[in-house]
């Protein structure tokens, strides 16, 4: 398989509904896997693959990016793509090694793994049974380029961020919102009094919101 990765698997043998999870900015395949066993009881296939750029070079404490940022925090729609690819083969890998039931299969992403999410679902919506980005930004430059966007309105879609975020503003969110409501798309947005991080209200609002729309 092309991406390092981390895998929480339920008991049973499967077909098993997934979720494919991405870490932010300096992260890594452990981030998230940790939130598993809270979502529906565990009940979830939880994949989380590792982003591929060292961030930062050379550092004795190693973290991952899926892109690089500019001086202004904005990232090129290029090399966001480009890191999407690399998922699209890492999940055709996954379909043939692990049980997953692909009529259930969540994308999920935090911060700049929300980008991720978002990049992925929304040039696949029929891949996807639910899309979930956390604390993340959906720029206009990207939602141009993902051709899928416009036939997204079965794609239900939720948004959580926090109101004292200082590494993405909440205004990133309410905007991601309002731009995919102007498409169809079903979205759920929740707004919490935190900051760039995943709290307990958030996982168990998350874990509700999966119960009801995938499971």
């Amino acid at each position: 398989m092309n991406l390092v990765h981390t895998v929480f698997q339920p008991k049973g043998e499967g077909p098993h509904p997934t979720i494919l999870a991405m870490h932010g900015r300096g992260a890594n395949a452990l981030d998230l896997m940790g939130i598993a066993p809270y979502l529906c009881n565990g009940r979830f296939l939880m994949i989380c693959p590792q982003a591929t750029l060292e961030v930062p070079p050379g550092a004795a404490t190693m973290g991952y990016a899926w892109f690089s940022s500019s001086r202004q925090g904005q990232a090129d729609v290029g090399p966001i793509l480009s890191a999407r690819d690399q998922l699209k083969e890492f999940i055709d890998a996954c379909m043939e090694r692990y049980p997953i039931d692909p009529a259930k299969f969540v994308v999920l992403g935090f911060s700049q793994g929300g980008v991720m999410a978002y990049s992925l679902a929304l040039e696949e919506p029929q891949r996807f049974a639910a899309l979930v980005a956390m604390s993340s930004r959906l720029a206009p430059e990207l939602l141009e380029k993902l051709s899928g966007a416009s036939s997204a309105q079965s794609l239900p879609t939720l948004i959580q961020h926090g109101s004292n975020d200082s590494m993405i503003p909440v205004d990133r969110a309410r905007e991601a919102t309002a731009a995919l409501q102007r498409l169809g798309i079903p979205v759920t947005y929740h707004e919490y009094p935190m900051g760039h991080e995943i709290s307990g209200p958030t996982l168990n609002d998350l874990s509700n919101w999966l119960a009801e729309k995938v499971l």
